[in-house]
């Protein structure tokens, strides 16, 4: 097959890593941003995200040859609306070819081009459009972006990325870094020039420490199997031996482990983190474990000079893919500050919550009613069975009313196919649960339905369902 040659200006559709194609033209990098080292690769300009990215040759492919192969793989909302920004640019292309006459005449009202000097200020070489005496601001895809923007009023997808991230104050005294778009999409993230470690590299870990390589930054990794970092050798992170030497090496160390135990064995226990602090390091717990863990972990990195931060993950394997986690952080704020480029490759948006132990607490909780909700599910499910009702309308009636959600489609969907291929682990979950009833326990707080619903995941694990996904809880109610 004859290889494609591609120039500025072209329309295209380039592949980001894992992420699906999106639509985009090919645009002048700015002056001051090197081209990566390696491989042939062009500068994309994406459609409908205000997102750019290096783009390799082979990851590209020509818009109109493949329009119709990418619409049948891509079905999502804000997909459609970039191929509409596309089809837009093109008419406009075409109709400005059919009146030249009337352009000519309207040469001089260029001055409407001031939104396009905050959509583009430092990211596009306008020279590079095709016809020279097109009105950018008019037939620039992103112009139609920025009308769309204006009726739909999001926050900050016209401002370049160094200008979108945010701090947001809360009355409670909380705040967080939020990316505007997830990095399915999103080439413009600055990494971090410290130095990253990474300790676990399970179902989240992976995405995680994908993500961060994928926006640049220089990412060192350790996991008790070992033969699970090759992948992430091969995409050009480095290899620690054991957790001590990752962390004497990095300037940020980042943990995610399965339970209190583990995050307690791979700092306090042998080789493990603890030897490797030194004062400056920073030291950031991303396990789900209990406050207590969190405390004592906490109080050992800080003994040692080091910075310490707890910053566990609410979602799943594939939001940990796709860059969208949601982060709780707590401990040293100025930790917090240092990991923002990593917080925004790994994760849609992150919340600082104050002292250690905090963010321990609220995912436990988020945990609590996320595994009670899959419980009610199954048990609602089960129930209509049981009751000559057909699951399926169950579903479809669900899916139309306030309760309607992602979650509950694809879990459910998932139930109904026999597909428990883990998203997250049914045992972590069950640990979840367990935690935050001895927290409630704790400050002499009722959980009662935690404590209902944690009954039903013993039940399943005591089926063999440990190791499948949190929906698995299911079988648990026709066993």
């Amino acid at each position: 097959m004859a290889a494609v040659h591609l120039r500025i200006g072209d329309l295209v559709w380039g592949k980001l890593g894992r992420y699906p194609p999106w639509p985009g033209k090919i645009v002048s990098p700015p002056k001051d941003l090197k081209k990566p080292r390696g491989k042939k690769c062009h500068f994309v300009k994406f459609f409908g995200t205000e997102d750019h990215a290096w783009i390799k040759v082979e990851q590209l492919k020509p818009y109109h040859a493949h329009k119709e192969e990418m619409i049948k793989i891509n079905k999502g909302k804000r997909f459609q609306q970039a191929v509409d920004a596309v089809e837009d640019y093109l008419k406009k292309a075409k109709g400005k070819d059919q009146n030249s006459d009337s352009k000519g005449e309207s040469k001089g009202k260029k001055t409407s081009n001031k939104p396009l000097k905050i959509l583009e200020e430092d990211d596009e070489d306008l020279s590079a459009l095709k016809d020279p005496s097109e009105t950018p601001v008019k037939d620039d895809p992103h112009f139609h972006h920025f009308l769309l923007s204006q009726s739909e009023k999001p926050a900050s997808s016209m401002e370049p990325i160094s200008k979108r991230l945010k701090i947001i104050e809360e009355v409670t005294g909380s705040t967080s870094i939020q990316a505007a778009d997830s990095t399915a999409i999103n080439g413009s993230i600055t990494p971090t020039d410290k130095r990253i470690g990474f300790l676990g590299l399970g179902l989240m870990g992976s995405g995680i420490v994908s993500n961060l390589l994928k926006m640049g930054h220089v990412v060192t990794v350790w996991n008790r199997t070992a033969e699970k970092c090759d992948l992430f050798i091969q995409e050009g992170a480095r290899l620690g031996r054991t957790p001590a030497e990752v962390a004497s090496m990095c300037d940020i160390t980042f943990s995610c482990v399965s339970d209190p135990k583990a995050a307690r064995d791979l700092v306090l226990g042998p080789s493990g983190v603890l030897q490797g602090i030194r004062p400056g390091k920073c030291y950031i717990e991303m396990s789900t474990v209990d406050p207590e863990t969190i405390t004592e972990l906490s109080q050992v990195i800080t003994s040692r000079g080091g910075r310490f931060l707890e910053a566990p993950v609410a979602g799943s394997q594939q939001l940990s893919n796709d860059g969208m986690l949601v982060i709780l952080a707590a401990g040293d704020r100025s930790v917090y500050e240092d990991c923002s480029s990593c917080f925004q490759a790994m994760g849609k948006t992150s919340f600082f919550l104050g002292e250690a132990g905090n963010a321990a607490r609220m995912m436990l909780i988020l945990n609590m009613v996320q595994g009670s909700f899959m419980a009610t599910i199954a048990e609602g499910l089960t129930l209509a069975q049981a009751t000559g009702q057909s699951q399926q309308t169950f579903l479809d009636i669900l899916s139309q009313g306030q309760m309607a959600s992602t979650f509950v489609d694809q879990k459910c969907q998932n139930i109904l196919q026999g597909n428990f291929k883990p998203d997250y682990y049914l045992k972590h979950i069950q640990k979840d649960l367990r935690l935050a009833i001895s927290m409630g326990d704790m400050a002499n707080h009722p959980t009662p339905m935690a404590a209902a619903a944690n009954e039903v995941y013993k039940r399943a694990k005591a089926l063999d369902q440990s190791d499948n996904d949190i929906s698995a809880v299911y079988r648990a109610y026709i066993h």
